[in-house]
């Protein structure tokens, strides 16, 4: 038998209401795409640091004669 834990209470899934087993599924498949998302942003947030990285490289250095 199964088990949930909901505000420190802990629930036979058995013994849940269809209407409470579905609410639970959706708050479970929510937080997957929530953790889903939290991972793609560290993604872009990581590309985004290369990018500016590689601008800053790319850009004439103070005092320098190369300024466009």
């Amino acid at each position: 038998m199964s088990t949930v834990t909901i505000d420190n209470i802990e629930y036979a899934l058995d013994s849940l209401s269809d209407d409470a087993k579905a609410q639970f599924t959706s708050l479970q498949f929510v937080d997957q795409k929530l953790a889903q998302l939290e991972a793609e942003v560290a993604v872009y947030q990581t590309a985004r640091i290369g990018y500016s990285n590689a601008l800053n490289a790319a850009l004439p250095k103070e005092g320098s004669k190369d300024k466009h």
